[in-house]
């Protein structure tokens, strides 16, 4: 398990439970993974203790049968240049790269050639998974065998494991997700209402359909665990960082200081412009408000107001 934060954490303690054998956790911050490794709980997820399977290091593994790769989207190429080998990877982040507009798999593509890749994605909290609470997830990738391969390590009772040969729909569900959720919970601090937030999340997974078919994913994949339900869960949680930051921006509170206050990243950040500019004509109204909001070229009531304004038309 590449990358010790709270998601890395949970799916470490999620291998030990389902038995993959050996667990490493790794952390880039040799003074993190002794701490990690003295108390056997990670801050970020307290009150969980790690199994005796995991094993927390900051020397970087070097003879994993499968690597997952629990980083920052925008640290994912500078962890995966570190890494060697042919064993698959599974990517754990979420987003699109700035600058390249990468995709994650794109990403590992480009700085891992030899490793198969795949995606494990869906609606997950850390804290829910790490405790055995009963959840689900998508491990997407175009090879069958090293989907299965990664379902039987990582899947128990509690952890239902689906594949998904979609690969493309499963990314483009787990960037725009965040973008959605910080407009939703945006909607929520400003007092707009229920209503105003379900509309917004059922026209934001309509982008979403259009956005996946356009960059060459499917509809149905939209539906799924990938879209649809990592979509409810980010829009509607109060443990989401996209959402309860859209909440904070729309009581009014400044952008620099809600992440000044944050130790963890908050990934629709960064994906919002991103999105917006790998996306290029299709018609994504919510994900281009968002990102024109977050980088100050226009209000928060201009962006609502924008919005409502729309040509009206059959849904």
């Amino acid at each position: 398990m590449i990358g010790a934060g709270a998601w890395g954490t949970a799916l470490a303690i999620q291998a030990a439970r389902a038995g993959a054998g050996p667990v490493v956790l790794w952390a880039r911050d040799p003074a993190k993974a002794a701490a990690i490794a003295a108390t056997r709980e990670n801050p970020r997820l307290l009150g969980i203790r790690l199994p005796d399977a995991v094993r927390v290091t900051s020397d970087l593994p070097r003879d994993a049968g499968v690597r997952l790769l629990a980083v920052p989207m925008q640290r994912l190429r500078a962890v995966a240049a570190l890494l060697a080998g042919s064993a698959p990877l599974v990517c754990c982040a979420k987003g699109v790269e700035a600058g390249t507009l990468c995709l994650p798999l794109e990403v590992l593509a480009e700085a891992c050639p030899h490793a198969p890749a795949l995606v494990l994605t869906g609606p997950n909290f850390a804290h829910e998974v790490a405790a055995g609470l009963p959840a689900a997830a998508v491990v997407a990738g175009a090879l069958p065998a090293v989907r299965a391969a990664v379902t039987a390590r990582l899947a128990s009772p509690t952890f239902r494991l689906y594949g998904n040969d979609d690969p493309v729909g499963a990314q483009l569900g787990g960037a725009a997700k965040n973008v959605i959720a910080i407009a939703a919970g945006a909607v929520i601090g400003a007092g707009l209402g229920e209503n105003a937030r379900a509309a917004l999340v059922t026209r934001g997974l309509a982008e979403l359909g259009r956005l996946a078919v356009a960059l060459g994913g499917r509809s149905e994949t939209v539906m799924g665990l990938s879209g649809l339900g990592d979509l409810l869960l980010t829009c509607t949680g109060a443990a989401s960082r996209n959402y309860t930051l859209g909440v904070a921006l729309g009581r009014g509170e400044s952008l620099a200081a809600v992440l000044a206050g944050r130790s963890a990243v908050t990934e629709g950040v960064a994906t919002a412009p991103a999105l917006v500019a790998r996306a290029g004509a299709v018609d994504l109204p919510i994900c281009r408000a968002v990102a024109a909001w977050l980088e100050g070229r226009i209000t928060l009531a201009q962006a609502i107001a924008d919005l409502l304004a729309r040509r009206l038309r059959d849904e």
